[in-house]
């Protein structure tokens, strides 16, 4: 496995990259905008294509690469379903998994620091976000922070990992890169509490001052999300209605870039083809998929994904193949469930 524990000196970040093989895909959790250019020249350097951009939550700190990585490189923004985010192309809630080539992450909702915080799990190390830090705990004062839903996620949860398990955070403060789950239980001041109730005063009574960047940092990480109006600018959308009236007639292709375990989750639309978005660039080349679909004389093809970034990407990446019959529904099936469109179980 490639791994690469990343650093940003003014907000105390952590970043990892993660893939399997050099040449594979790559993921990258809790990226720093500042950053993005070290990221993709590492991407680069190791000849991996980055699949998947994750945030463990809605940081206070720093403003998120996720966006400027996602128009970069095309990749798929991942967030906890209880971000306030406006749109992310791929939310994950408790019990999913997030996969690349050769590597497979387990979602643990650890929520405290806020309300939508998640920690991300390999068979021998767990990314914490800022549930658990090492030889601390991440505050739980704003952001719908909960002292007693942090203990829980930290007692209940994380700490019932086997002790080998290595801990990787969002942020140290005091130059300490690795622990594991065995050490911290040991060693953490905070977790050595008797009770709830005591954790909850202790975590009451940090009186720590607001981050520097949290006034600029948490709008600027809510919106982030890819203008999907700019695509629907040049014709390129098709509202959910508008698309209801066009399924089902002759020479319409509907085609469903999300991946499996979405599709299993939250249903589909009745006759759907599946081209999941990671198959996308090869799917539009000539001997494609998507490519013959799109050539037949008379089509038109419509992508869909959940909440329709992907599918504008998608649309973007068909027109500069030369498929000038290619659209997509804005808001995805997000927004077609809310315009009452029939979800059918994938069975």
């Amino acid at each position: 496995m490639i791994f690469r524990q990343l650093f940003d000196s003014t907000s105390s970040t952590y970043t990892y990259l993660l893939a399997s093989r050099k040449g594979g895909e790559a993921l990258i959790i809790d990226p720093v905008l500042e950053k993005v250019d070290r990221y993709i020249q590492l991407l680069r350097d190791l000849d991996l294509k980055l699949i998947k951009a994750v945030d463990t939550h809605v940081h206070a700190d720093h403003i998120t690469g996720l966006g400027a990585l996602r128009d970069l490189t095309h990749c798929i923004t991942v967030m906890g379903e209880q971000s306030g985010v406006d749109v992310v192309s791929m939310r994950v809630s408790d019990g999913d998994r997030v996969d690349i080539e050769g590597l497979s992450l387990d979602v643990l909702y650890t929520p405290g620091h806020t309300d939508d915080s998640y920690s991300f799990i390999l068979p021998d190390r767990v990314f914490t976000g800022d549930t658990l830090l090492i030889r601390g705990t991440g505050r739980t004062d704003f952001q719908n922070g909960d002292p007693y839903a942090q203990y829980d996620s930290i007692f209940n949860r994380l700490l019932k990992l086997p002790d080998q398990t290595l801990i990787y955070p969002a942020h140290d403060y005091k130059g300490d890169t690795v622990s594991t789950i065995g050490e911290e239980k040991a060693c953490n001041p905070r977790l050595q509490v008797k009770s709830i109730d005591q954790y909850v005063d202790l975590m009451n009574n940090l009186h720590l001052p607001n981050p520097k960047m949290m006034d600029v940092a948490v709008p600027a990480n809510l919106h982030m999300g890819l203008a999907q109006d700019e695509v629907a600018k040049r014709g390129w959308a098709l509202t959910p209605s508008d698309a209801r009236d066009l399924i089902g007639r002759q020479g319409v292709a509907l085609i469903d870039l999300r991946e499996r375990r979405e599709r299993e989750k939250y249903g589909v639309i009745p006759g759907s083809l599946h081209a999941p978005y990671a198959d996308l660039e090869d799917n539009v080349k000539p001997g494609g998929i998507v490519h013959q679909l799109g050539r037949t004389a008379g089509s038109q093809l419509i992508f869909y994904c959940a909440y329709g970034e992907r599918s504008a990407m998608a649309v973007q990446a068909a027109q500069d193949a030369g498929l000038a019959n290619a659209r997509h529904i804005q808001g995805g099936l997000e927004g077609w469930r809310k315009s009452g469109g029939p979800i059918a179980t994938n069975s």
